[in-house]
């Protein structure tokens, strides 16, 4: 258990989410850590672990922003979203079946280094897959590789040490890397435990699981630019709340 209360994070599970949606999600958080530090009253950050599973789109970071309309639109062809983002990182697909998870954090509660940051983030997704008996391992590259092959990719974006966007595990097009290899289907559900275990191990932190009542989400999906309901329904199981990831 951590000593220090503002190493302790939220959970909160946002179900099967499309991407700007959970985006918006990611923002509310965000700007509640920048406003306190910009010393609005009565504003308190709170460190903050949503976990999504997002419906189909391809998302690219800054180091991609030179893709063309014509791109966007093969893409788009698959039956994919596209965005362009402020992340870091290269091109990314997501979709059912991946987890992808947003620690959306003020490090100065942790350690202030974006640095440091990445390298707890490819520890927890190491752990992760440790327990499944997979050996993950770094590059110069940011990500884990389970031998020659990406199985999760790091993309991130830091403003005044508050973190958005974050990791997905099992992000290549192939969805079957973990079944090819475990003779086993690892899906999204079967996923989150580990990985949760993996995070509040590396981050040393004590984690609080939490919901999104109703009226919040629907605030946030009528707020977004894709309020449409394949993108903000979201199926989530009640949690109880300080429950350790066990």
């Amino acid at each position: 258990m951590c000593a220090v209360s503002n190493k302790a994070v939220s959970v909160i599970t946002l179900g099967r989410m499309g991407f700007m949606a959970a985006y918006d999600v990611q923002m509310r958080f965000a700007r509640q850590h920048l406003d306190e530090l910009a010393g609005k009253p009565n504003v308190y950050g709170e460190n903050t672990l949503l976990l999504v599973e997002h419906t189909p789109v391809y998302t690219v970071g800054i180091r991609n922003q030179n893709y063309s309309k014509i791109d966007e639109v093969k893409l788009k062809q698959t039956g994919a979203e596209f965005y362009k983002t402020n992340r870091g990182g290269l091109i990314t697909f997501h979709g059912p079946g991946q987890l992808v998870a947003y620690p959306i954090l003020n490090l100065q509660h942790f350690k202030p280094s974006m640095k440091w940051y990445v390298c707890q983030l490819e520890k927890t997704l190491i752990t992760t897959l440790k327990q499944f008996g997979l050996t993950g391992q770094t590059t110069d590259q940011t990500g884990v590789w389970v031998e020659d092959r990406k199985i999760a990719s790091i993309g991130l974006h830091g403003s005044r040490y508050v973190t958005t966007h974050g990791v997905s595990l099992n992000c290549n097009v192939d969805l079957d890397w973990f079944k090819h290899i475990l003779r086993q289907e690892v899906d999204y559900d079967a996923a989150v435990k580990p990985f949760l275990r993996g995070f509040q191990e590396v981050f040393e932190c004590e984690l609080e699981f939490k919901m999104l009542d109703e009226k919040e989400l629907r605030s946030v999906c009528a707020s977004s630019s894709l309020s449409g309901a394949t993108n903000c329904d979201s199926e989530v199981a009640p949690t109880k709340l300080s429950q350790r990831a066990e």
